[in-house]
């Protein structure tokens, strides 16, 4: 490549060092009056699985307005295109154990959702592909590694 690429946090992580399920701060961007807190909330094992794109896309649009119902300030959240996680942007909150409980909360609801909230043509890019039950599989084997979400490497006890 003739160009050096811009200094991505996740192209320095060591992929094969981590232990998914996680959640992990990835960074933090200062402004003049806030700061935005990156999270990586790892579902899969990096290289070793991932979740079908029907159950993420739906996780997704469930995640997107429930996350918002237990934590304030979030801007965004959003899939990782290797499909093993999502990147959660919050503006000026820095309590990792509200990420977490907010996720748990989150995920809790996604396994009592009886639709895909934006599931139609109209609001979504994609409205053909969405699974509600896998949505529901990728929150329930989430939640089912919830004592591990703090421990991001292998080798950490």
């Amino acid at each position: 490549m003739s160009k050096e690429l811009a200094n991505v946090e996740s192209f320095d992580l060591d992929h094969t060092a981590v232990k998914a399920p996680y959640v992990r701060l990835a960074g933090k961007t200062e402004g003049t009056h806030d700061i935005v807190y990156k999270y990586d909330i790892r579902f899969c094992q990096p290289n070793e699985s991932h979740m079908d794109m029907p159950g993420l896309h739906s996780i997704e649009h469930l995640m997107a307005g429930l996350i918002r119902n237990h934590l304030d300030n979030v801007i965004d959240i959003g899939p990782m295109g290797c499909q093993t996680g999502f990147y959660m942007s919050v503006l000026n909150n820095d309590s990792y154990d509200d990420v977490l409980v907010a996720l748990e909360k989150t995920l809790e609801d996604v396994l009592e959702a009886d639709e895909v909230p934006a599931c139609n043509p109209k609001q979504c890019g994609w409205a053909a592909n969405h699974s509600l039950e896998g949505a529901k599989d990728i929150a329930s084997n989430m939640l089912k590694g919830k004592d591990e979400w703090s421990q991001v490497f292998a080798d950490e006890h």
